[in-house]
């Protein structure tokens, strides 16, 4: 036993000795500089002049010696926080998980970090959520499907965002586009007689959503009938707020040969109100979605949508902060995007089909 405790003891002190080994004087044991190795075990796009074989000596090095980056001493040297914040509704839907991942991708490859909070559409917590993160030292802030209700100095960009805000740059979906696409792809089928669910009033895209779905209905001489119009209430991320807008719509008793739904989640919900109603999907109505969440490929029947390239959006959110950053460090005034916009496109799945004569 005393043996085995001084194997465990030695062992210990040896990874306390790796733990401190710093990036110099691992870049000296390689004969490397400090700049090489930096480069390399942050992923950065200048990596790619060092050839492979170096980068394999150094991930070796780091790995054996248990290197691992002193990020506060960084931010001490530069004194930045290599932090951002990102504001979210609500954590567990489909769509602000897409984004965030798109934000992660994009951050993790630039050595950033970044704090999540969401709002659940609460006035105290889009108060207060802001304050926080600027309490943290974030350097940027990234909002999503959120209004801009606070004021910093820092840089912030907006996924979703239609306000024009100093400062702010909006990374948004072309919606007169994603407009036609639906309501092309439906007329297309044969559908004339269509119902819609809205979105709620706190989402940022309802009105401009609903402005173009209007405008693409009128080209193409679709009379959208109010009685079988209904808007999403409540903000809970579930299947059952579109289950509830579809049995208003079912209510009226009036025919309607397909739904075109704000987003997948209500779509997914007005599927099971139509079937319990004895409609279906997509025999008897075609139900169109918007976003293409992950789950939309695997619902039954797989779901026909607006595919809203979320990740990429989180992507380009991310990065433009990082660029907005970089440029203030240099100081150059580069000028701020107002608006970057992004282009949706159809995915044809079961959920609609052509109209029966």
């Amino acid at each position: 036993m005393p043996r085995q405790r001084k194997k465990t003891s030695e062992k210990n002190a040896d990874n306390s000795k790796r733990q401190n080994v710093s990036l110099k004087e691992l870049a000296a044991h390689l004969k490397l500089s400090p700049t090489s190795l930096s480069l390399v075990l942050n992923d950065a796009p200048a990596a790619s002049a060092i050839p492979q074989e170096t980068k394999d000596r150094i991930f070796e090095a780091a790995e054996k010696f248990n290197y691992r980056p002193n990020y506060f001493a960084r931010s001490l040297r530069a004194q930045r926080s290599f932090t951002l914040g990102v504001i979210v509704p609500e954590l567990s839907d489909g769509y602000s998980a897409m984004v965030l991942n798109g934000v992660e991708a994009a951050l993790s490859k630039e050595g950033f970090f970044y704090l999540t909070a969401s709002h659940l559409h609460r006035d105290d917590l889009l108060e207060q959520h802001p304050k926080m993160l600027l309490e943290r030292q974030v350097e940027g802030i990234i909002a999503v499907d959120t209004p801009i209700r606070f004021q910093t100095s820092l840089p912030v960009v907006s996924v979703s965002g239609h306000n024009e805000i100093e400062g702010v740059t909006n990374v948004i979906l072309n919606h007169q586009h994603a407009a036609e696409l639906g309501m092309g792809h439906l007329f297309t089928l044969g559908h004339r007689k269509i119902a819609f669910i809205k979105g709620q009033d706190f989402s940022s895209d309802t009105e401009v959503r609903w402005e173009t779905i209007e405008q693409a209905a009128r080209k193409r001489g679709i009379k959208i009938d109010d009685s079988l119009i209904a808007q999403l209430e409540g903000d809970i991320p579930s299947p059952e707020i579109g289950y509830i807008a579809a049995q208003k719509i079912l209510a009226q008793k009036k025919p309607f040969t397909a739904l075109f739904a704000f987003n997948d989640i209500s779509a997914i919900g007005a599927i099971r109100a139509l079937l319990e109603s004895g409609r279906r999907v997509p025999e008897e109505v075609s139900v169109l979605g918007f976003d293409d969440i992950y789950a939309a490929e695997f619902h039954n029947p797989a779901l026909t949508t607006i595919r809203q390239p979320l990740f990429e959006m989180g992507n380009l959110a991310a990065r433009t902060l990082l660029e907005r950053l970089a440029k203030n460090q240099k100081k150059n005034g580069a000028k701020i995007p107002e608006t970057l916009t992004v282009e949706p496109k159809l995915i044809v799945r079961q959920s609609t089909a052509r109209i029966k004569k």
